[in-house]
């Protein structure tokens, strides 16, 4: 049950939209789910919901925009932060392909992630086999690049007094 619990916990969080696992993976690394199903046990679920929040983002994002382009609101207030997104992404595609958006999605920055990666995807008319890759790869880059910062937060390599240990590691 705990275990349940636990992957049910790092799943939610990553499911968040702008924190993926850019958040799940120090809050599993730095509290008991750690201790519980273990280092790569957090990291394996975190990678496997955000690989498949890209996924549903990607398959949602057609019957959804059809269905919402139809309203002139949506066509004024929404579709404007869609081609932001597109334009953002653009040259990436343009000169990289799908590693470009691998990169983008992959990058721990805010404004990216699997949400925004699937996005773009859509409004750059990539097929499904080209996300998937795309998505896969992107997840991957962010998953070792979060747990890296994680190792070395744990080992003492990043200073006690630095901001992003406060923000990482509470005391209590």
């Amino acid at each position: 049950m705990n275990l349940f619990k636990n992957a049910a916990i790092l799943t939610l969080l990553t499911f968040i939209p702008g924190l993926e696992l850019r958040a799940s993976i120090p809050y599993g690394f730095f509290t008991e789910i750690a201790s519980s199903i273990g280092v790569a046990g957090v990291i394996g679920i975190c990678l496997l919901a955000n690989i498949m929040v890209g996924i549903a983002t990607f398959w949602l994002m057609g019957p959804v925009v059809q269905f919402f382009r139809k309203w002139e609101w949506f066509e004024r207030k929404i579709w404007p932060h869609f081609e932001k997104t597109r334009a953002k992404l653009h040259p990436y595609v343009e000169k990289y392909g799908e590693w470009g958006l691998a990169v983008f999605i992959g990058v721990p920055l805010p404004g990216t992630g699997a949400y925004s990666g699937a996005f773009g995807a859509y409004l750059l008319g990539f097929d499904k086999r080209r996300f998937l890759i795309a998505n896969f790869f992107g997840v991957l880059i962010a998953a070792v690049c979060v747990t890296a910062v994680c190792v070395l937060l744990q080992q003492g390599v990043i200073a006690d007094d630095s901001l992003l240990r406060r923000i990482l590691i509470k005391r209590m």
